[in-house]
C-alpha cells in the first residue's frame, strides 16, 4: 500500500528526495496532462510542468493541506500558465509592433543622443524605462522584475522620460 500523500509532504519537507520524487510520480500525469490542456503547445506544457515541480519543492512548506496536493500543484501549474501567456503575448506585440513602426525618424545624431542620454540615467531608472517605455511592461511588472515599489518605478519612468525628452528637444507634457 502506498503511502499517503500527506505522510510524503512531511518526508518532502525534511528534506526526503525520495519522497517528493514518489510525489512528483503520482501527480506528474495529472499535472502534465492539465497542462496540455491549456496550453497550445506540449513541448511548453511538458517544460511548465518540469517548473511547476520545482516550484514545489521550493515552496513546499507553503502547501497548508487545505486542499489536495494535486490541487495545490495544478494551482501553480495554472499560474505559470498564465505567466507563460502573457510573456508569449507581449513578445507577440513587441513583434508586431516592429513590423508595423516606419523606420525611425530620429536621425543618426539624435539617436546617438538618446543612446547617450539613456547611458547617463542612473542603472535602476534606465531599467525602469527600458521595461516600461520600451518594453512595454506595465509598471506594476517592472516593480516585480525590478523588485522594486511600484512608486518608485513610477518616478523613475517619470523622471528619466522627462530627462529624455530634454537631450532630444520634445515636449514634456
Amino acid at each position: 500500500m502506498s503511502e499517503p500523500d500527506a505522510d510524503l509532504v512531511a518526508a518532502a519537507r525534511r528534506g526526503s528526495q525520495r519522497a517528493f520524487q514518489q510525489l512528483v510520480e503520482r501527480h506528474q500525469q495529472a499535472v502534465r496532462g492539465f497542462l496540455r490542456r491549456v496550453c497550445a503547445d506540449a513541448g511548453d506544457a511538458d517544460d511548465l510542468a518540469q517548473e511547476t515541480f520545482l516550484t514545489a519543492w521550493s515552496s513546499l512548506l507553503l502547501y497548508r493541506g487545505g486542499a489536495s496536493l494535486r490541487s495545490w500543484l495544478c494551482a501553480i501549474a495554472w499560474k505559470k500558465s498564465l505567466t507563460l501567456r502573457r510573456s508569449r503575448g507581449r513578445e507577440r506585440r513587441r513583434h508586431d509592433s516592429l513590423e508595423e513602426t516606419p523606420p525611425s525618424t530620429l536621425g543618426a545624431e539624435a539617436r546617438m543622443d538618446l543612446a547617450a542620454a539613456l547611458r547617463a540615467l542612473p542603472d535602476e531608472q534606465r531599467a525602469a524605462v527600458a521595461l516600461c517605455l520600451g518594453g512595454d511592461f506595465s509598471h506594476t511588472e517592472a516593480a516585480e522584475a525590478l523588485g522594486l515599489p511600484l512608486g518608485t518605478i513610477k518616478s523613475h519612468v517619470q523622471r528619466g522620460r522627462a530627462k529624455l525628452l530634454a537631450v532630444l528637444g520634445g515636449p514634456d507634457d
